[in-house]
């Protein structure tokens, strides 16, 4: 992943250092960023951190859940081995070559496989207190499961319901807390098995092609010039800075944290990584003032969502990677609707804190103080601005801004802030790797997802049954805003982005919605769903960093949730706030 980042940065080196661009830097660095995530797919399943939904296992009783537990590494098993046959046989079958290193596909191909039989070994491992004896019967349990889709599907559903069990398998096991991507993975092999056996090679084809995107490489980027700048100590000095510029308004220190987290939103383009630094900072901070805990937990929960409204928005890169739409032309939408946001949340702060009586006891900073803290917060502040121009302008694509932005975060960390240490850059990198390679295999999962949905011509099929709505782009709007804040209530942001994008997006063209447009209204539902209850990882990430009562933090965040779907709606029907920037200044 590093290699990767070095690579990209030579090139925008070579570009304009020396005007001579050459083919192959592209191309060697998509190369090791396939492999890193098919390799670090199987540690993450060492570690047990990819991503699932926590639904059915808060339920289980005690007894129950070795039995849960079984079920989920079994699917895992059975994934694997799908992976493992299926992948080795189409890098056997691949005969083209690159076009710049002309190095075999093959090669490139054989990554899936690879990841798959170390995915086996780690999942052979026994966990914490087992028996080996456990891993060993996963296998087994896996390997029968294999083979009981394999050579069963074609006479239980045969081949018109492979499109029913690529949606039924997929969503259940999700359900039934499957990481994300090995359901997937398994619900794409379910839809595939009754056909052609040809066909069973598309899953693993399909996940390395889609790895095969230079757009991709920007959320590993982004992710780690985050975690450097935070190694670096920047996050600190935001907070000085907003509390410097806003604290003494009424609710000074919820203003601040909504201030923090919208700065802090233009350097990381992750909420939960957003809602888990600003809690640990401003929560015990704002509690010693007299604000109470589940009220700061829950507008912390709430700013963070700016996260992924403002670039580099991790939100926004996926979807115009699944919608094939302009990464920068998403950068610069998006713009008016993230500092609505941060205004709206402001607002429903000043008017919480005089009803409560929170804040206005901090005297005004001077001019002095402000400029003196703005001196040191500058560099980060910084890192957006050369995001966005460099990308409008064309100094860069988004992937390589991406790359520079991690390299500046280095130097910022190393040299002006003198904060990053071997120790902490090594742990920052660490844990954004880990969080760039559970992020990135959904995305590979869901491309055989969307093939068979392309395949079955789902989309025109719903598009045909929803003719009316498509012929009034307003009621389908508000039926897809309805839809999707239901779908955030259950479904994590990513994974409902690699499901519904496919589907959604030829529906809301078809109704004549630019799809950029709607890239922002999709990210903005699916963000407010990280704050509701059943699922609200936002809000479950800021109660248990900053110790406060879920239930209590869940009732705080009503206000808040309803100053996001005002400024929803509003996004919603005005499209001049979204288009009007991309038509002044976008790409």
């Amino acid at each position: 992943m590093l290699g990767a980042a070095i690579i990209a940065c030579l090139q925008v080196v070579l570009r304009y250092g020396f005007d001579a661009a050459l083919p192959w830097p592209e191309e060697m660095a998509i190369w090791a960023f396939c492999w890193s995530i098919f390799l670090g797919m199987a540690i993450a399943t060492g570690r047990g951190a990819h991503i699932s939904i926590d639904v059915v296992s808060r339920f289980v009783p005690a007894g129950g859940r070795a039995a849960h537990a079984f079920l989920v590494r079994s699917v895992m098993v059975a994934a694997s081995i799908m992976l493992v046959v299926h992948g080795a046989e189409y890098a056997s079958r691949a005969i083209q070559v690159s076009p710049a290193l002309q190095w075999p596909m093959t090669y490139f191909f054989t990554a899936v496989p690879v990841g798959g039989l170390l995915n086996l070994f780690f999942l052979a491992l026994p966990g914490a207190g087992q028996p080996l004896r456990t891993g060993i019967a996963s296998l087994i349990a896996g390997s029968l499961l294999y083979l009981a889709v394999r050579y069963g599907a074609a006479s239980l559903y045969g081949e018109s319901g492979s499109a029913l069990a690529l949606i039924s398998v997929g969503l259940v096991l999700i359900l039934l807390d499957v990481p994300i991507a090995f359901a997937m993975i398994f619900g794409a092999f379910a839809a595939f098995a009754p056909l052609a056996d040809i066909l069973l090679v598309t899953v693993s084809q399909n996940m390395a092609a889609s790895l095969n995107s230079f757009t991709l490489l920007a959320i590993p980027f982004f992710i780690l010039a985050a975690a450097v700048m935070n190694a670096g100590g920047i996050t600190p000095r935001l907070v000085d800075l907003a509390t410097q510029l806003v604290g003494h308004l009424r609710g000074g220190l919820g203003q601040a944290n909504v201030v923090t987290n919208t700065m802090l939103a233009g350097i990381s383009g992750s909420s939960t990584a957003d809602a888990s630094t600003v809690a640990k900072l401003m929560v015990p901070e704002m509690e010693k003032r007299g604000y109470d805990r589940p009220f700061s937990c829950a507008l912390t929960a709430s700013s963070a969502t700016i996260a992924n409204l403002i670039p580099p928005s991790l939100g926004l890169i996926i979807y115009a990677a699944l919608a094939s739409v302009s990464v920068g032309a998403l950068f610069v939408a998006t713009l008016v609707p993230g500092l609505l946001v941060a205004a709206e949340l402001m607002i429903a702060v000043y008017v919480i804190s005089r009803y409560r009586g929170y804040g206005g006891d901090r005297p005004r900073a001077s001019a002095r103080e402000r400029f003196s803290s703005l001196g040191l917060a500058i560099p980060a502040l910084i890192l957006p601005v050369v995001i966005v121009g460099g990308v409008r302008f064309g100094v860069f694509t988004a992937t390589e801004a991406g790359a520079v932005a991690f390299v500046y975060a280095l130097l910022c960390g190393a040299f002006l802030y003198r904060k990053l240490t071997v120790d902490n850059l090594v742990a920052g990198i660490r844990e954004a790797v880990f969080d760039t390679i559970v992020i990135v295999i959904i995305i590979a999962a869901a491309a055989p997802f969307a093939w068979v949905l392309a395949f079955e011509q789902i989309p025109q099929k719903i598009a045909s049954s929803l003719a009316t709505l498509v012929e009034n782009p307003i009621f389908l709007l508000l039926c897809i805003n309805g839809f999707l804040l239901v779908v955030g209530l259950f479904m994590e942001m990513i994974a409902a982005l690699v499901i519904l994008v496919p589907i959604l997006v030829p529906i809301v063209i078809a109704a004549g919605i630019d799809p950029i447009h709607f890239g922002i209204i999709m990210v903005m539902n699916l963000v407010i769903g990280a704050l509701t209850p059943p699922l609200g990882v936002l809000v479950f990430t800021t109660a248990r960093v900053g110790q406060a009562n879920v239930v209590a933090t869940f009732r705080a965040i009503i206000p808040f949730v309803a100053a996001l779907i005002a400024v929803l709606a509003l996004v919603s029907y005005v499209p001049a706030l979204t288009l009007t920037p991309v038509a002044w200044f976008g790409p």
